[in-house]
C-alpha cells in the first residue's frame, strides 16, 4: 500500500483547515491572541506544503 496516496491528501486538507482557522483568528482578533494565530498559520502552511509535495512526488502506477 502506498502511504503517499493516503497522507498526501490528508496533510493537504489538514493544512488547509489550519490556514482557514488561522485566517479566521486573524480577522476576528477577540477570539485568539497573536501567538495562536501565528502558530496556526505556520503549521497550516507546513502541513499544506508537505501534503502537496507528497502528491507531486507520487507516481501513477496503473
Amino acid at each position: 500500500m502506498n502511504f503517499k496516496k493516503i497522507f498526501g491528501p490528508f496533510l493537504s486538507v489538514l493544512g488547509l483547515g489550519a490556514l482557514i482557522y488561522g485566517a479566521y483568528l486573524f480577522l476576528v482578533p477577540e477570539n485568539g491572541d497573536w501567538k495562536t494565530t501565528t502558530v496556526s498559520l505556520v503549521l497550516g502552511f507546513i502541513f499544506f506544503s508537505s501534503g502537496l509535495g507528497l502528491l507531486k512526488s507520487m507516481k501513477d502506477e496503473s
